[in-house]
């Protein structure tokens, strides 16, 4: 009695912390001692919180053999049907368990949801169609319109191919622009799975675009929430005044104990950034994050001493045991990091990270096992316990054929281990892949199964026999191995003409390595093939959005939703679509027609929080960073997008408390903690940003203090003129390119800033030019002596502002952030208020953009962050940057000529002076010639040359190639913004801003002749030149410097008519020159044609004055004319 007294409690404390696994391994006991119905139906309850529906039917058919009229039965098998589209299946069930209800006594509150059930599945079909024209109406005046446009910049599209899912084709993607990805470049030397955003991930992915993967939240499951929630009734597990022994000798409802308190759970959760142990403690939480956050700055050292104190308080701490684990991978301790792992899955089998962990650990080490792949079926190998959690599909029955035997497979569930042929476990585990299943675990299985038995990348077709070369291709497709994919299923299609899978599959690779219009052609003939194919569709739309052909990829989208009216992934996927084309409330619409029907989606609920923040509606923008913030997680996605949801929920409440404001006050570099910034822009775990900055003011105190008032931008014919000019001057920035979408929001916000900033440099110059008469008549006594005053005192390197406690290493002067010398009384400007009027705009344009100067971030500036741009990850060529590839490794191969040596990853030398190496470098073709050539990961250094100080050279960009997995590399440029550095470009700054006054502010001042602003065009381009190698914003310096350029040729009367040509990205031309004369002469080529002489502007609304608030930029910037 006590053992079965103890095994109910154990179970109901499984529930309780939701860990449904545990869960059913304690009621697998129960019922191979007694087969008890309600054990049947507890079990099924599990299984359903585990997605396995074929083992709720299961389950509840046999609970149905021993009581026909058990109605929870009827209940959970509906729901398992309805969840696995057999919706005319689970009508039948809840017909059948609803005539059993009313015909004999039974629970009244059952009887109740049958009747619901019933009524919902039998109207679910004109519900649905009503639901749709609601959702898709209501927005705004215009939604009686078609939603043409659409494109994902960002993330998710994880297009699956079963029940209507499409396959994921990448993740975190196109929103990270050219140079925007922080880096810490004092840790280069980490190893080769470092992501773009400077955070090291032990594992590595590409898939052919510019890859943001999750920073060291990998294995954080912890949470920032006020307490801990019971899903069951906490009377239920007091050992107050109950006698336990009644209570759990019996069996317990699970699915009505954990209703019952749901509701009150999900009211009291606060900030669910993941699942927090009940016996761990905030302050072991901070410190966790902080170990985690030096393992992600390198600093592995120092994390193992944070783990090592968490583990002496509890030695099965799982997440500390990873931390630790992974900090001794990085340092190579392989053996360590093999025990600690396996420790954390002894403590945690489920933990996923550490099964992943050690499979890669162990793959680093080596290790294999001499085990023949044609064992006989008797012999059997014991394959520890697979553990997948909250995924459906893995409850089917499959037949594996070795030879010519056929053995059936045990069913693979969640509860136990495997103990199966080896070959067949292999099969098995590729089947499930091969078939499109979402694996939370696909990776760490795969890795750590077929490590030890020799079947890594080059092994995986000696499982398949030779004519199944879908399956080979698809498994290697999804070990990156896009080469080896492109050849297995190119073979395939050879063979067996009308294979859509295979079709889509080799569309996928082939866009990977860049033959775009092959993978065109076989994702179009898998549609061929079967017009319904979904997965084909959603691989053709991700790909059109790649090549930014934004109506083709439109139209793939109206065709997935022909197919499937209510496919919430195709809503999701127009709404990024239109968020990516600066149609932010056409997005919403799609957004919230997605959530009707998903509630639950957390992709959905982040995207339209941003969209409501970009156009100023706060309120809902606050509500659904909130919800987002509410969800529970079970992906690593989700834990980046809720981490983004609190800064960004930050950004908005700050906003609305400058909304009323005059657009000036707007400082988000000023006004927000640098270490906040920091923590932004890396999307680090927000939990010491909220141990150590001060939070933003709710959004009822900016209601309160009539900060927040809805602004409308009256239209009158002035504004109207204004608008209509940004929008012609704004579309100059458009790049070309594929990979780069047109957005007419930020088209808008770059018209806009080019022609302020014309506006209020065009003051600067009628002020400088006044000096420069009095100083040629002899009293001027401020001229150019004063001007030179900004070389003498440098702007300052502060990363404070308003209430912020860090120091700066120069104390702040007045060049900075001044626009009114009041000893003087006239009007000054430095080069960097000129750029911080472009980069102003830029943040109020996309406010979930981290677009701040690196310099304001926190003190850990002084170990280097900046920009990293990859232009092949792994085998993938990435869209956006690739076509500059020969170019960069033509410089690469310059500089090591030049110099006659690289640095290695720990910053070493590698000296190649011998003459035989620098040939074989000259003549290498690709990036496996040169590492061949150098033989280990390396970096090395490109140079600009100084205008200001004759004869030096500054550090340009860093080139770096290092090995990624078997056959592919990693080639990036990557961009350190050290104290140093940033002196040496400032000095070079503020001389071209110099020159640029000079060359224009005497003799030349107001002239139209094309012929004598010569000397101004150039001042100008030298000054972009700087500034594209500087690099100084953590994302968006490409725009800012074209967008600055546009706004310096009109204040001196020069309006760029033409485009940027197409292939062409003018940020690529400047880093790739070593000199800013080679710059300006393949510049002026295709620019000066396309200049004309014009004073119009001058005849437009001034912008600070028109567009004074904050409020009237963003309703500016939301309102079109159609």
């Amino acid at each position: 009695m006590a053992s079965a007294v103890a095994e109910r409690i154990e179970l109901a404390k499984h529930c309780t912390s939701k860990d449904w696994s545990k869960a059913i391994r304690v009621l697998d006991s129960f019922l191979s001692r007694s087969c008890i119905i309600q054990d049947l139906c507890n079990r099924a309850f599990c299984y359903s919180q585990l997605e396995l529906h074929k083992h709720v039917i299961k389950d509840c058919d046999r609970a149905l053999e021993l009581d026909l009229t058990h109605i929870e039965a009827y209940i959970l098998k509906g729901h398992a049907f309805s969840a696995l589209g057999r919706k005319e299946e689970a009508l039948s069930v809840w017909k059948k368990g609803y005539e059993h209800a009313v015909c004999k006594p039974s629970d009244l509150k059952q009887l109740l949801e049958l009747e619901e059930l019933l009524g919902s599945a039998k109207g679910d079909g004109s519900i649905a169609h009503e639901n749709h024209a609601v959702e898709s109406t209501k927005s705004s005046s215009s939604a009686s319109e078609p939603v043409d446009s659409v494109e994902p910049s960002e993330t998710y599209n994880h297009l699956e191919n079963s029940n209507g899912k499409i396959e994921h084709c990448s993740k975190l993607t196109d929103r990270l622009d050219a140079h925007d990805n922080l880096y810490d470049g004092s840790e280069f030397h980490s190893e080769s799975s470092r992501n773009d955003e400077g955070i090291k991930l032990f594992g590595h992915q590409s898939n052919g675009k510019h890859e943001s993967q999750p920073n060291g939240a990998n294995y954080i499951h912890e949470a920032l929430s006020d307490s801990s929630q019971s899903c069951m009734s906490s009377s239920a597990l007091s050992s107050e005044s109950i006698n336990l022994s009644d209570i759990y000798s019996e069996s317990i409802n699970l699915s009505e104990t954990c209703d019952e308190t749901s509701d009150e759970a999900k009211s009291s959760k606060k900030f669910c950034v993941a699942r927090i142990s009940k016996n761990k403690s905030i302050n072991v939480d901070f410190r966790l994050s902080r170990g985690i956050a030096q393992v992600n700055d390198g600093k592995y050292s120092y994390a193992v001493e944070i783990f090592d104190k968490i583990l002496e308080e509890d030695p099965d701490y799982p997440e500390a045991l990873i931390g630790r684990g992974t900090a001794y991978a990085f340092q190579r301790e392989l053996h360590s990091a093999i025990a600690d792992f396996t420790k954390a899955i002894q403590s945690n089998p489920s933990a996923g990270e550490a099964w992943k962990r050690r499979g890669q650990a162990r793959a680093a080490l080596g290790e294999s096992v001499e085990v023949p792949l044609s064992l006989p079926p008797q012999n059997y190998g014991h394959i520890g316990m697979l553990y997948i959690t909250n995924h459906s599909g893995l409850d089917r029955r499959r037949e594996m054929v070795i030879g010519d035997k056929s053995d059936l497979v045990q069913e693979m569930v969640v509860t136990g281990g495997l103990l199966l042929p080896i070959p067949v476990i292999l099969l098995l585990l590729l089947n499930l892949l091969v078939e499109h299943i979402n694996l939370m675990m696909e990776a760490e299985i795969l890795i750590s199964t077929l490590n030890p038995f020799k079947l890594q990348y080059s092994g995986v077709r000696e499982i398949f026999d030779h004519d199944d070369k879908t399956s080979a291709g698809i498994v290697n497709y999804k070990f990156k191995d896009f080469t080896a994919a492109v050849e297995d299923l190119s073979a395939c299609v050879k063979v067996d003409k009308d294979n859509k899978s295979a079709y889509t599959y080799l569309g996928l690779a082939l866009s990977s390595i860049g033959e775009y219009r092959r993978a065109e052609e076989a994702h179009m003939k898998a549609i061929q093939i079967d017009r319904n194919f979904m997965e084909a569709w959603g691989h053709l739309t991700q790909f059109y959005q790649d090549m930014a052909n934004s109506e083709k990829a439109l139209e793939c989208i109206r065709n997935i939703l022909q197919i499937d009216g209510r496919f919430v992934k195709a809503y999701h996927l127009r709404g990024l679509l239109l968020h990516g084309m600066g149609d932010h409330r056409n997005a919403i619409k799609d957004l919230s027609v997605a959530l009707s029907i998903e509630s639950s989606s957390i992709e959905c609920l982040y995207l339209r929080a941003s969209c409501y923040h970009a156009i100023g509606e706060y309120k809902e923008a606050v509500k659904d960073y909130d919800a987002t913030l509410d969800l529970e997680l079970d992906s690593v996605e989700k834990f980046v997008l809720q981490c983004l949801a609190f800064y960004q929920k930050e950004i908005a409440l700050y906003t609305a408390s400058k909304f009323n404001s005059e657009f000036c006050w707007f400082d988000l570099d000023g006004d927000i903690d640098p270490l906040f910034k920091e923590y932004w822009c890396k999307r680090l775990h927000p939990k010491n940003v909220c141990e150590k900055v001060y939070r933003q003011p709710p959004l009822r105190d900016s209601l309160r203090k009539g900060k927040l008032k809805k602004q409308e931008l009256a239209l009158t014919k002035q504004k109207t003129i204004l608008l209509q000019t940004a929008d012609s001057i704004g579309k100059k920035i458009q790049y070309h390119c594929p990979g780069f979408l047109a957005n007419r929001r930020q088209h808008r916000m770059a018209g806009l800033a080019a022609i302020e900033i014309a506006q209020k440099v065009s003051k600067v110059w009628r002020s400088l030019q006044a000096e420069w008469k009095h100083s040629i008549k002899g009293t001027g006594k401020y001229g150019k002596k004063a001007r030179r005053k900004e070389r003498l005192n440098p702007p300052s390197q502060n990363r404070g502002g308003a209430g912020c406690t860090t120091s700066s290493f120069l104390e702040q002067t007045t060049s900075y952030g001044s626009t009114e010398d009041r000893s003087f009384g006239r009007p000054t400007m430095s080069w960097h208020d000129v750029y911080s009027l472009a980069v102003k705009w830029r943040q109020i344009s996309e406010p979930c953009d981290p677009v701040v100067w690196v310099n304001k971030l926190s003190e850990e500036f002084d170990a280097g962050f900046g920009s990293n741009t990859p232009l092949i990850l792994g085998q993938a060529n990435v869209v956006r940057y690739f076509p500059n590839f020969q170019r960069a490794l033509r410089v690469a191969k310059a500089v090591i000529k030049e110099n006659k040596y690289v640095r290695d990853r720990k910053d070493n030398i590698i000296y190649l002076t011998d003459d035989g190496k620098v040939q074989e470098i000259m003549n290498a073709k690709s990036c496996l010639d040169l590492y061949k050539t150098i033989g280990e990961d390396f970096w090395l250094a490109t140079w600009c040359n100084s205008t200001a100080v004759e004869g030096k050279r500054l550090e340009g960009t860093r080139i770096t190639l290092l090995k990624s997995g078997e056959n592919g590399f990693d080639f990036a440029i990557r961009t350190p913004c050290t104290p140093s550095r940033w002196e040496d470009f400032e000095v070079e700054m503020i001389s071209a801003w110099e020159a640029l006054c000079d060359a224009y502010c005497g003799e030349n001042y107001g002239s139209t002749d094309f012929d004598v602003l010569e000397n101004v065009r150039g001042a100008i381009l030298r000054m972009t030149y700087y500034w594209y190698n500087f690099m100084p914003l953590a994302r968006g310096t490409a725009a800012v410097g074209f967008i600055v350029l546009l706004g310096l040729l009109l204040a001196a009367n020069m309006e760029f008519t033409g485009s940027i040509p197409e292939g062409l990205q003018v940020d690529w031309e400047a880093i790739l020159e070593s000199d800013p004369n080679s710059f300006m002469s393949s510049i002026k080529s295709w620019l000066y044609p396309s200049l004309k002489i014009s004073t119009s502007w001058k005849g437009y609304p001034d912008v600070a004055s028109t567009l004074e608030t904050t409020g009237l930029v963003v309703a500016a910037l939301s309102t079109y004319f159609e």
